[in-house]
């Protein structure tokens, strides 16, 4: 009697855990995403005919409509029967988010010829798109096991090789530009896409294994929302 009551306690912390974490990570997904949609939107609307704020509020409304595809259906799922019932869904936001994520970079590598008054520079441009296209076509691939409850981890790693390039290749090119330029609202661009990225393998390597580490995704999503911020500070100051 004594370890039937222990038992029952135990699963009535472990749902008082699990509605606690379901709020909290609920808060916190809708206030990325009506920051950064709004942010985009305000951008768009308020850019005063520059076009790199302008691509840098749609890319803004990129990033969150894409991750809205994907935390909605988790939202939904953790307040109500549990991840377990919406695989489907989440395995098909996630695909969504994949690639809206890639189109997040490419908007945002024009931005960076705007800002910089890049021209030319045709192998760049096409290194961005080869990258681009390998990593959309590497997640269309039945293989990802999108929809599946337990999907393959190498799968996984092969999607993100040329997403990573992608990143890294853009990081490269914002930290160079402000540098040179002595661009000090640009300055830490580069940083939050490098943080993005440092949080983001992580959770793509070992979440399987280890669970918890898929908490980096709220630093990751932090970061995201810093470059947004980015955008919008510096085209107020431009105001």
């Amino acid at each position: 009697m004594e370890h039937k009551h222990s038992r029952i306690s135990t699963n009535h912390e472990i749902r008082k855990e699990e509605k606690m974490q379901a709020i909290v990570e609920t808060l916190f997904d809708a206030v990325y995403l009506i920051t950064v949609i709004t942010l985009g939107i305000l951008m768009i609307r308020k850019n005063n005919g520059n076009r790199q704020y302008r691509l840098f509020g749609i890319m803004a409304v990129v990033l969150g409509l894409g991750d809205a595809f994907h935390l909605v259906p988790r939202a939904l799922a953790l307040c109500t029967t549990g991840l377990e019932n919406f695989t489907t869904a989440l395995g098909a936001g996630k695909l969504i988010t994949s690639v809206t994520m890639t189109i997040f970079y490419i908007l945002l590598y024009y931005v960076w010829r705007h800002r910089y008054h890049i021209e030319g520079k045709k192998e760049i441009t096409a290194a961005v798109y080869v990258l681009s296209a390998l990593r959309i076509l590497l997640c269309l691939f039945p293989q990802n096991g999108w929809l599946s409850p337990n999907p393959p981890l190498s799968w996984g790693i092969y999607r993100n090789i040329p997403f990573a390039l992608l990143g890294l290749l853009i990081i490269v090119l914002f930290f160079q530009s402000a540098k040179a330029q002595n661009d000090t609202a640009f300055r830490w661009m580069w940083l939050t896409i490098v943080l993005s990225f440092g949080f983001y393998i992580p959770v793509v390597l070992w979440a399987v294994v280890i669970p918890l580490i898929r908490m980096l995704m709220i630093p990751k999503t932090c970061a995201y929302v810093w470059t947004v911020l980015i955008g919008y500070q510096a085209m107020r100051k431009s105001a």
